[in-house]
Parts: structure tokens; C-alpha cells; sequence
């Protein structure tokens, strides 16, 4: 049996789904703001993954413009049956006040990487549904209900209500069938019918430090359900040392050897100088990621091997390994017809007048459009942190006339939190490389007065940005050999849910290119390469 490394998806790769179909197993994961929506990640052994799809990549499908950060897709849950791949997903389209409004839909496919269907709408009265199909052929409809009453726990309570497929629709009485426990916040249902018992898996205590897994169990599917003897099912609540936190939202899957698992949701706080932070509850950068740990069933209960915390590694499925080739190359030349499915762009899908790839081949082109500060339309093509130390570089070339037009590469956050060494304009040096910067909406030029000027015989000029664990710098080049580095130092926990507007948001780390025109010219950038290597 292979040992498995946690976590198994680094990277803002949260709220797995796992799902098994015969021999082969998928991970469903939450891409919030980001575009095409939903990761479905595809693995032979529970070891290793490689991305297969990104079922939502129409705007029929799902139109985000205007989505607030960390709206967007929330805790999609993939499933199989009659033939059929169903996807049940949340569309958030409010995160601040008394409400969170948000859309419950389906879509189906007959292949995991085939043309998603359109999507039926379900419901608005919570997030994170799950479809279960029970035994006898039905299927049911679960998720977490808000309720916006002064007063009241906003989590109401896990609701069922039946969906008909002839119909396309919920049908019959949406019930409540728990409430909870003490912990609170009970949301990403999960309803399996095991050995006679309905299992509900619920998420439990917010998605920060007190993260948690519960499970229920009922000989009825409207209950009423006990609670697990020793929940809850995983936390790292319990235990701050540990190098995997937040360990909670979880989903089990029974392998094709009989074995029994569960994949959930973790994150891994910063370190300085290889050690742990004295106060391990710090700052994800990477967001939060899926890891993996085997189950044990007792009296008709499952229990995490070794106890209810994370393990760093576990103990494999008896499955041999299979192995997947490099799904993103460490030098993207540009040279396909569309672009590597790890690069996602902000909330809707961008055609051709905004990104190209054959205006000028072997290049990407970007049209310039609205700032890093918009929910709408940004040119910005970028793809997640998925290492503590990576070196990501690009090539660009532009010609802006204005201030208003900038080019260059950019690690992001969201919104209100990213910075960008960029090429701009100055009216009294001409060309130039600058840096902008967004700390929870306080704005910066930290080279202001000492721009880098471009030589005019300059056509294109190198970027980089190099992190290192905790912080990061950006060099350039205008010849590609010989770099000089900006003597600006960058944090990198300045870029994790646990830092913006302290805590509350739930991506992650993103690097890319960005081209803006905020004169309405369009004036294009075209990017000749992206780099992302793990150092």
C-alpha cells in the first residue's frame, strides 16, 4: 500500500466532494469568484489527481459580473447515478449584511469531461446543497437554510425536499431534519445510506481554526439523528500545533477495495524559517486546500484512523498507483488553441475581444479593461498558489500612451487585497516599470518618484515575482539574462482568507497577467510566456 501526502489538492482547492464511479474517483471542488466555476479533479489511486474538468464554462451557465468577492461558487457536490454525473452547486450573489442571497442549480453530464447540461434551478433558500439518490430510485435535495430574522442563528438548520427529474424540479415539503450541535454554523450536508443507517455529514463551527466535521446517523431519512458518541468526526480545533488546521467539510467515499475514506477540507499556516509559527493559528496564503484520511468503522460508526485530527500522511488504498503526466507545463508558450484549464480569469468568461490567442500566435494577448478594484470586467488571466516557494514568470510587450494603461504581473487575492509590477506611463519619462498596490483597499506606489525607465529600444520586457514561504520580490529584465531585483519586500499572508478585512473571505492566492485601460482605448498587451515553477 502507497503512503499518501497531505493535502492531496494544494492550493485553494476547497470544500471536496468525492464522488467514485467504478474504479476512478473525482473531487468536486468551490471556485468562488472565479471563472470557468467548479474544479473536478480525477484520480485511479486517492493519491494522485490531475484536473479534468470545469464543468460551468458557459455564461449561460453561470454569470458572475458583479458577484462580491468570494461570492460566487459554493461547495458544489458531484455524484453519479442512473448513468449520469449530477452536479448540484450555489451561485452566491450576497455575502454582507443580514442576508446571503445565493441560488441553488443542477447540471448533468454523461462524462466527467463532456459539455455540462444547462442548469435547472433548484432553490434560494440556503447554500451548499447535495443531491442523495436513495435506494428506491428517489432523490432528494439537502441544504443549509437562512434565516435573515434579528435574533436568530443565521443557520437555521439542514433542510430535504424531494427532486423530481421527470419534472425538473423540488417537489413535496422542504423539512428540516437537524439542527445541529452545540458547535453552531451546521452547513455542506452530505446524506449516504450505509449498512440500514442515513448518514448526515455536516460542517460544523465556521470555515476558520474551530473548523469541524459532525455525523449523524438515522434509521429514517427525515430522522430524527443522533450524533456521533465522539464527535466531532475531524477538527484541528483542539489541536493549534498540528501542520494541518481548519480540518472540516468532508465527504466519504467507499473504494472499489472496500475500504472507506475521507477527503476534507484543511489548510496549512505559514512557517518562518522551517519551523512552526509559535501561535500556529496564522495565515493560509495557499487557502484551503482537500486532504485525505482512512476511516474505521465501530458499532455502526465511522472514526478517523489515529483519531479525530488530520495526519500528515496515511495509509494508502490497496490500489495500484497510477500516475498522471504534468496537467500545467512549468513554461506555458502559449502555443495552443485554448488555454490551460488551471488558468481561470474573475466572475465571467472572456472572449476574444478581451483574450487571444490568435491575434498573435504564441502569444496571449490581453485587452485592456476595467482595474484590479472591478467585479465586472477585468482582463486578468491568472492561476492559483499552489507551492510556499515558486518562481512565476512572464514576457510582455506594451506600449502605453497614458497612465490610464498598464501591463504586467500580478498576485491577487481579491479585490481589495493584490499587487502588480506593472508597465505604465509617466508624462515626463516615457515608458516605465512601476508598482501598485492594494492593502485591504489602501492604495500604494512603492517605487513613486524612482520608476524603472524603459529604454525606448526596449520591446519587451521580462517580469518576475519569486515567493519565498512568508514574503516575495519582483525582478526584471530587459534582455531575459540579466535580472535586477526591486528592492520592495511583499507578505505573503497579506494574500489569505485570515488577513482580509480579518478573516471572512474564502480563496486564495492567485499570480497572472493583468492588461488595464482605464481610458477605454483597449490598448493590448501581448505575453509571450508564463512560468510557474516550484523552487
Amino acid at each position: 500500500m502507497a503512503t499518501i501526502q497531505n493535502p492531496i489538492l494544494t492550493g485553494f482547492n476547497p470544500d471536496p466532494c468525492v464522488c467514485r464511479v467504478g474504479e476512478d474517483y473525482y473531487i468536486a471542488v468551490s471556485t468562488f469568484e472565479w471563472f470557468p466555476g467548479v474544479g473536478i479533479y480525477h484520480s485511479k489511486d486517492l493519491e494522485n489527481w490531475r484536473l479534468a474538468a470545469r464543468p460551468l464554462n458557459r455564461l449561460s451557465q453561470l454569470n458572475m459580473m458583479g458577484n462580491p468577492d468570494s461570492g460566487g461558487i459554493w461547495a458544489p457536490a458531484l455524484s453519479f447515478s442512473d448513468g449520469h454525473f449530477w452536479l448540484i452547486f450555489t451561485d452566491v450573489k450576497v455575502v454582507e449584511g443580514q442576508w446571503k442571497d445565493c441560488h441553488n442549480y443542477l447540471v448533468t453530464c454523461d462524462k466527467i469531461d463532456g459539455e455540462w447540461s444547462e442548469p435547472i434551478s433548484l432553490n434560494s433558500s440556503g447554500f451548499d446543497p447535495s443531491l442523495f439518490h436513495d435506494e428506491d430510485g428517489k432523490k432528494y435535495l439537502v441544504n443549509m437554510c437562512w434565516d435573515q430574522r434579528i435574533g436568530n442563528h443565521p443557520f437555521y438548520g439542514i433542510v430535504l425536499q424531494e427532486y423530481s427529474v421527470e419534472e425538473q424540479k423540488l417537489i413535496g415539503k422542504a423539512e428540516v431534519i437537524f439542527k445541529g450541535t452545540d458547535i453552531k454554523l451546521t452547513e455542506a450536508p452530505h446524506l449516504y445510506k450505509i449498512n440500514g443507517y442515513y448518514y448526515l455529514l455536516t460542517a460544523e463551527g465556521g470555515t476558520k481554526y474551530d473548523h469541524q466535521a459532525t455525523i449523524a446517523r438515522s434509521k429514517q431519512l427525515r430522522g430524527p439523528y443522533e450524533v456521533h458518541p465522539e464527535n466531532p468526526l475531524i477538527t484541528s480545533f483542539l489541536s493549534p500545533r498540528i501542520p494541518l488546521q481548519k480540518a472540516g467539510h468532508a465527504s466519504i467515499v467507499h473504494t472499489h477495495t472496500d475500504e472507506w475514506f475521507l477527503v476534507h477540507l484543511t489548510g496549512r499556516p505559514l512557517s518562518r524559517e522551517g519551523q512552526p509559527l509559535l501561535d500556529p493559528r496564522g495565515y493560509c496564503p495557499l487557502g484551503r486546500e482537500t486532504a485525505i484520511q482512512r476511516l474505521e468503522w465501530k458499532n455502526d460508526w465511522p472514526y478517523v484512523v489515529g483519531g479525530n485530527h488530520p495526519s500528515l500522511e496515511i495509509e494508502g488504498p490497496s490500489i495500484e498507483e497510477v500516475k498522471w503526466e504534468r496537467d500545467f507545463p512549468e513554461k506555458d508558450d502559449f502555443g495552443e488553441e485554448t488555454l490551460n484549464p488551471h488558468f481561470q480569469t474573475l466572475r465571467i468568461p472572456l472572449g476574444e475581444d478581451i483574450v487571444s490567442l490568435k491575434k498573435n500566435p504564441g502569444h496571449l494577448r490581453l485587452y485592456g479593461k476595467e482595474s484590479l478594484t472591478s467585479k465586472f470586467t477585468q482582463a486578468f488571466v491568472a492561476r492559483r498558489w499552489q507551492h510556499f516557494t515558486f518562481t512565476a514568470e512572464t514576457k510582455v510587450a506594451f506600449n502605453p500612451t497614458t497612465f490610464q494603461q498598464s501591463a504586467g504581473l500580478v498576485n491577487y487575492y481579491n479585490t481589495q487585497n493584490w499587487t502588480s509590477c506593472q508597465i505604465s506611463w509617466n508624462d515626463d519619462k516615457g515608458r516605465i516599470l512601476e508598482l501598485m498596490t492594494c492593502d485591504n483597499f489602501t492604495f500604494a506606489q512603492p517605487l513613486q518618484g524612482n520608476e524603472i525607465v524603459i529604454p525606448d529600444h526596449v520591446d519587451d520586457v521580462y517580469l518576475r515575482v519569486d515567493v519565498k514561504t512568508d514574503v516575495y520580490h519582483y525582478s526584471y529584465s530587459f534582455d531575459g539574462e540579466n535580472w535586477t531585483g526591486i528592492p520592495v519586500t511583499f507578505y505573503s499572508y497579506k494574500l489569505s482568507d485570515d488577513y482580509i478585512q480579518g478573516g471572512g473571505f474564502f480563496t486564495g492566492a492567485f499570480v497572472g497577467m493583468q492588461c488595464q485601460d482605464t481610458s477605454g482605448q483597449n490598448l493590448h498587451a501581448d505575453f509571450d510566456y508564463f512560468i510557474y515553477k516550484n523552487n
